[in-house]
């Protein structure tokens, strides 16, 4: 590693967990954390409403920070808590059921010598506990957590970084605020729990500090657990109807031009290449292409439909009058919609220099 490489005292490991039946995901996730050629500072495994697990984890995981969630309940709030006992400058967080490539931290840090760089994420690949079905094509890897087919085969800038693997400055996340709630995953949420909290955390940072960026580097690689439920096409469809609703209250707080231009080129290349190549896969006698040529047709006309029903809820609830049962009980709304939550909160000035 280079001069200008980050230290080893620099990195901060944050896992987030909330239920006692993934112990032994955490317990691989954690292994290797410690397995790591660049070892971290710390660890920091921060519980959300298990005591059980909370106890269990202070008692088995020696050297390991346990830390209870002490913000909004689900994945938005853990982040903060962790965020905010961690010592590091580089915050990296890691699924609780994710294994980590013995170099991630090492090649996410390579990446922070760029003093441009705002976060790095990287390739995040399923390990299936049984045979993924025949239908399921590789570009809707998202539905499950993981970098999908049409995501970049070598380091480049992105508009966000996917929250299975992520790592970025803490100062970042200090200035631009903490993860918005409204689009975070909870236990027992509601359909708007979702995976747009870091994409819309992203592109306001990025606001904040013109000219800096998210990478993301694929060498940067961890391995993201698949149990058989999330094989389903039940589940397909639940994920892509989370996907829309959550897309739809993006756009509303970060404006259709950021919070869609990822999407957009996803849906305009990636998604038709696919299925040209799996009908034509069909063509030659392989009724698996069909199936997944099908599945793409479907998982992108569901999403689209619950984007559009998201989207025109969101505008005829801030149509309401004031007084109206279903309009905010104080003030305007937030951009998107409140939803029950604050509103994001505003971005630091940039002016703040970045690194420690």
């Amino acid at each position: 590693m280079s001069e200008s490489s980050l230290e080893t005292d620099a990195i901060s490991v944050i896992v987030c967990t909330h239920t006692l039946e993934r112990w032994e995901y955490l317990r691989a996730a954690l292994h290797s954390v410690r397995a790591q050629t660049l070892a971290p500072a710390e660890t920091i495994v921060v519980v959300d409403g298990d005591a059980e697990l909370e106890c269990r984890a202070r008692g088995e995981f020696d050297g390991v920070q346990v830390l209870r969630n002490v913000h909004d309940p689900g994945l938005s709030g853990g982040r903060q808590s962790g965020a905010e006992r961690a010592r590091g400058s580089i915050l990296a967080f890691l699924d609780d059921d994710a294994v980590a490539d013995t170099d991630w931290l090492e090649r996410l840090a390579e990446v922070y010598a760029d003093p441009l760089v705002l976060g790095v994420g990287g390739a995040i690949d399923p390990a299936w506990e049984q045979p993924p079905p025949r239908w399921f094509p590789a570009e809707f890897n998202w539905v499950i957590g993981c970098s999908y087919e049409g995501m970049p085969a070598s380091a480049q800038r992105v508009r966000n970084v996917i929250g299975a693997n992520m790592s970025m400055r803490a100062t970042v996340l200090a200035q631009a605020g903490a993860f918005d709630s409204r689009l975070g995953r909870a236990k027992g949420a509601k359909a708007l729990s979702g995976s747009a909290e870091e994409t819309e955390l992203c592109i306001r940072a990025a606001r904040a500090h013109p000219g800096h960026y998210w990478i993301y580097e694929p060498r940067a690689r961890v391995v993201h657990s698949v149990p058989p439920q999330r094989g389903t096409w039940r589940y397909f469809v639940r994920r892509c109807v989370v996907e829309g609703t959550a897309k739809a209250v993006l756009s509303g707080i970060a404006g259709t031009q950021d919070g869609l231009s990822s999407e957009r080129s996803y849906v305009r290349s990636v998604l038709p290449r696919a299925v040209v190549r799996d009908l034509a896969s069909a063509a030659r006698g392989r009724p698996d292409g069909l199936a997944r040529a099908s599945a793409i047709t479907a998982g992108l006309a569901i999403t689209a439909a619950a984007y559009g029903r998201g989207r025109w809820a969101l505008s005829s609830r801030s149509r309401r009058p004031a007084g109206d049962p279903g309009a905010p009980e104080q003030g305007p709304p937030a951009a998107g919609g409140d939803h029950g939550h604050t509103p994001a909160p505003a971005a630091a000035p940039a002016s703040e220099p970045l690194t420690p």
